[in-house]
Order: C-alpha cells, then structure tokens, then sequence
C-alpha cells in the first residue's frame, strides 16, 4: 500500500490527527479520543500504520499477560510528498478531498459531543470566502499562509494549549 493509499483513510486520518499532538498514546487511550470507531477497526488501523512505519511503538508494558503498545508519530513520514500529489490522478486527488471532508466532518462530530463543547467560546471557525486571484497573487496568499501556520504547526504541548485542527482549502470555483 502506497503511502497516498495508506494516508487517504478517514480512521487512520483521525489516528495521525490524534498523534499530531506530539504525545505518545496507546491504542486504549486512542480509543477514547475516537470514540465513535470500534476498538478492533482501531487498531487493525494502528497496525496497518505502523507497520508502514508511520507510527513507531515508543514503549511496549505488559498489562494483564498482553502487551500494551504506546504509539508515537513520525511526522516525516506522515506526509504526502510533492512527487506523489503531483502523480495523483484527478480520481486520487476526488479520492483526497473526500477523505479529508468526511474525516473534518467525524473531528466535528467528536468535537460537538465531548462535554463542554462550546462553539462560540472556543472560537470555532467555519467560514468561507469566494476571492479573485491572478496566479501571482494566489502564490502569494499561499506564501503568506505558510508564514503565519507554520511557525505554530512547530508548537508542542503546553500547559494552556489546546489542540486544533485547521484545513485550509482553495480551488478555482470557475
């Protein structure tokens, strides 16, 4: 399985999301953060990420006569390289895309149901804007995007930090 294959899953989406953190966690504590997936649909997907080496087993216990894993992120091997997007078929990139709108739409979801969800306190963002770009400027929005995200895409874990998704989208709408 290619790593597009391999990436372009809804549950296994969610996975690489919940271990985007930086914190290693283990397939139980995955669990609770997924909630609304089957613990076995988990971790065969765990499983297949790992064995891709997109997650490495931080720490191995025995809990019980079995072995509980703790599972950390590589973040340089959970991307889709510039070779691979620019190969992709237009039914990889619809393939993509999908992916990507139904796994926000499951994060919502979980988001709305956990206690203490509060859309308006917790700033939470769904706009969107129709905007007329030459290429040039398109470039330059991009440019300027990357300047502002990817300084915080850098920041760990911290007392008073919260973790957030954010998924810019742009496409011509003509």
């Amino acid at each position: 399985m290619d790593d597009l294959e391999l990436l372009v899953h809804p549950v296994r989406l969610r996975v690489v999301h919940a271990l985007s953190a930086g914190r290693p966690l283990t397939t139980t504590e995955l669990a609770a953060r997924i909630h609304d997936v089957s613990k076995a649909t988990l971790y065969r997907h765990v499983g297949l990420l790992a064995d891709a080496g997109i997650l490495e087993v931080a720490e191995e216990q025995r809990v019980r006569g079995a072995v509980e894993r703790t599972y950390r992120l590589r973040r340089d091997r959970a991307v889709i390289d510039a070779e691979t997007a620019a190969s992709a078929t237009l039914d990889d990139h619809r393939k993509v895309f999908a992916t990507a709108m139904t796994t926000l739409i499951a994060e919502f979801t979980a988001y709305l149901g956990r206690a203490g969800a509060n859309p308006v306190e917790d700033l939470v963002g769904y706009r969107q804007h129709s905007v007329w770009l030459s290429h040039e400027e398109l470039t330059d929005l991009i440019t300027d995007l990357r300047e502002v995200l990817i300084p915080r895409l850098r920041n760990e874990p911290a007392p008073g930090r919260r973790q957030h998704l954010i998924s810019p989208v742009l496409f011509p709408l003509e």
